[in-house]
C-alpha cells in the first residue's frame, strides 16, 4: 500500500511539476519586432521569403582520441580516448571547455554552450527523473542561440550575388554575443538587462547556467574527491550539492521535486562505464581533470557577473 502511495505521489509530484515549468513566461514577438530585427514575419504562400543559409563556425572537428593542450585544463597534455557506446564523451565535453577559453580571461559562448550540451547528455545517465534539469538547460542554451542569430543576423546579413539567397555568417568575434563578456556590455548598453525584474535577457540566462555548472562541479568533487565518498550514495551527494549550488535560488516546490529526484538515482557505480574505467582509482584523475576545467570556465564567468553585479538578478 506504502508503495503504491508513493507512486501516486510521484506522478502528481512530476506532473505538478510540469504545470510549474510550463506556467513560465516565455518572450513574444510581434510583427513590428520582427521587422525591426530583419527577421522573416508571418508569411503567406504568396510572399516568398528568400533561403536563408547558416555558415556556423563550429569548434575543432572531434577526433578518436582528443588532447588537451591548454596548461589551465593540464599542464601535461593527456590523451583522453573516445568511451565507445557511452552517449556522454569526457573528452568532447574537455575539448569544449578547453575551445570556451577565450582571450583575457573572456569565455567564448558557443564552445561554452557547446559544453552545456555534453553535460546535458551526463545528467541524463543520472536517471530519468533528472529530465526537469536538463529540460530547463536546454531551454536556456536555446535562449541565448536565439539571441546570438538574432544579433548576428543584424550585423552580419550579407546579400548572395545572382541567386535569391541569403548568406547569415556567424563566425567568431563577428557579432557582440560571441563571448560572456561582449554579452553582458552589450546587454547593459541596450538596457535589456533588469536589476528589479526578470527578463528574457542573455545575461540572467546565463547566470542560471553559471549556478548549475556550480552544482554539477560540486558533484563531481563530492562523489570523488572529497575523503569518505565511497561511502556515500550518489542521491545523497547529489542532493548536498544541490543544497549549496541551487536551491536557495528555487521555489519550494522546485525544491521538493529535485530532492525526490535525487532518491530514485542509481548507484554511483554507474558512473565508471561513464568514462570507461573498471575502478575509482583510474576514474579520479579523469575526474579532476573535468573538475579543473568546469572550474577555470566558472570562475571567468564569475568575474564577468560580479564586476557588472550580476550574481543576483531576479
Amino acid at each position: 500500500m506504502k508503495s503504491l502511495l508513493y507512486q501516486y505521489f510521484l506522478v502528481a509530484a512530476m506532473m505538478t511539476l510540469l504545470l510549474f515549468l510550463t506556467s513560465f513566461w516565455l518572450p513574444q514577438r510581434t510583427v513590428q519586432d520582427c521587422a525591426l530585427l530583419w527577421l522573416p514575419c508571418l508569411s503567406d504562400s504568396n510572399n516568398k521569403v528568400p533561403q536563408v543559409v547558416v555558415v556556423r563556425s563550429d569548434v575543432k572537428a572531434h577526433s578518436t582520441n582528443i588532447v588537451i593542450r591548454s596548461d589551465v585544463i593540464n599542464p601535461k597534455p593527456d590523451i583522453i580516448p573516445d568511451c565507445p557506446e557511452q552517449h556522454f564523451q569526457v573528452p568532447h565535453l574537455l575539448l569544449y571547455l578547453d575551445s570556451a577559453l577565450g582571450p583575457d580571461s573572456d569565455v567564448l559562448l558557443e564552445p561554452y554552450l557547446l559544453c552545456w550540451e555534453e553535460l546535458i547528455k551526463f545528467m541524463e545517465a543520472l536517471g530519468p527523473l533528472v529530465g526537469f534539469f536538463t529540460y530547463k538547460v536546454q531551454e536556456k542554451i536555446n535562449l541565448i542561440r536565439h539571441l546570438t542569430e538574432e544579433e548576428s543576423a543584424k550585423h552580419r546579413l550579407l546579400t548572395l550575388p545572382n541567386t535569391n539567397s541569403l548568406l547569415l555568417t556567424l563566425e567568431p568575434h563577428s557579432h557582440t554575443y560571441h563571448s560572456v563578456r561582449s554579452m553582458l556590455d552589450r546587454e547593459l548598453q541596450l538596457g535589456v538587462v533588469s536589476f528589479d525584474r526578470q527578463t528574457p535577457s542573455g545575461s540572467r540566462t546565463l547566470l542560471r547556467l553559471h549556478r548549475s555548472l556550480m552544482w554539477l562541479q560540486l558533484l563531481l568533487v563530492k562523489l570523488w574527491l572529497e575523503p569518505g565518498h565511497m561511502r556515500r550514495s550518489l542521491g545523497e551527494v547529489c542532493e548536498e550539492a544541490y543544497n549549496e549550488a541551487l536551491a536557495p535560488y528555487h521555489p519550494w516546490l522546485l525544491q521538493r521535486v529535485a530532492r525526490l529526484a535525487f532518491k530514485a538515482m542509481p548507484e554511483h557505480t554507474v558512473l565508471l562505464g561513464m568514462v570507461c574505467v573498471n575502478t575509482h582509482e583510474e576514474a579520479e584523475p579523469i575526474i579532476r581533470t573535468i573538475v579543473t576545467a568546469i572550474n577555470e570556465v566558472h570562475h571567468r564567468t564569475q568575474t564577468e557577473l560580479e564586476r557588472r553585479n550580476m550574481l543576483d538578478l531576479p
